[in-house]
């Protein structure tokens, strides 16, 4: 499957699955620009991927602020004028039941996990208009296509993605770019791990194959997406989830 010439953009791409799914794309050939908010952080992963000669190059920005997606972008453009794949993934988890919720949260939430999501679109279909072509995939959750107790908050940013993702793909598909999202189940990360071991295991047992999902299970897909297999797939959203039941 691959991915030569091509290149990709990964938000949150530091750790978990953001680092898994940018590691799999210059696995394959793409160039990819590592982002996050952190310089040191974006530069140290730049520096294991060169180390493994692949290809990667920092782009640091906060997502979830326009004005420093806006001067990402500004800096971006004056190295080329070629993006083929943007990986919407950055996102935050901050469960609270409705009347606990605080308005911070709320902002906090939406800003990280679905106004990144437009921010970002809106500036790479613009590459990728000037060479009609490209794919957009982003990170939604199982908790945002069903929901889950204590969740209105990321679930709901995470449903915003899905509605985002079906009518981007209407928009954009006359440029030749495709949007589709992934809404990944209970995956092992560091978030995964942090909850209480009862309710790990209640996870497990929730999940018909039986096993928590590894990162890769959700960068395969988002390859495939990423490919020219796909080249006629768009306005999806593939559950990435072992038949995990909520």
């Amino acid at each position: 499957m691959s991915l030569d010439g091509k290149i990709a953009l990964v938000t949150g791409a530091c750790k978990g699955i953001g680092l898994q799914i940018a590691h799999d794309l210059a696995k394959n050939g793409a160039l990819v620009y590592i982002n996050g908010r952190d310089e040191a952080s974006v530069n140290e992963v730049v520096t294991k991927f060169r180390n493994k000669d692949l290809k990667a190059r920092p782009f640091v920005c906060d997502v979830s602020n326009y004005e420093s997606v806006k001067i990402a972008f500004r800096l971006y453009a004056k190295e080329g004028k070629k993006l083929d794949i943007l990986v919407n993934n950055a996102g935050i988890l901050d469960d609270a039941l409705i009347g606990m919720l605080s308005l911070k949260q709320i902002e906090k939430t939406f800003s990280t996990n679905t106004y990144s999501v437009l921010f970002l679109s809106q500036y790479a279909s613009r590459f990728m208009a000037r060479n009609n072509f490209g794919s957009i995939i982003n990170i939604s959750s199982i908790i945002g296509t069903n929901g889950n107790i204590g969740q209105s908050v990321y679930g709901g940013s995470k449903a915003a993605i899905i509605g985002i993702t079906k009518s981007l793909a209407k928009e954009l598909a006359i440029s030749n770019i495709r949007v589709n999202a992934v809404a990944p189940g209970f995956i092992d990360t560091d978030m995964a791990r942090s909850v209480p071991s009862a309710i790990f295991q209640e996870r497990i047992n929730s999940i018909a194959m039986k096993r928590i999902g590894l990162p890769s299970d959700i960068s395969n897909v988002v390859v495939f997406l990423a490919s020219d297999l796909s080249s006629y797939v768009t306005g999806q959203v593939v559950g990435v989830d072992g038949g995990m039941l909520i």
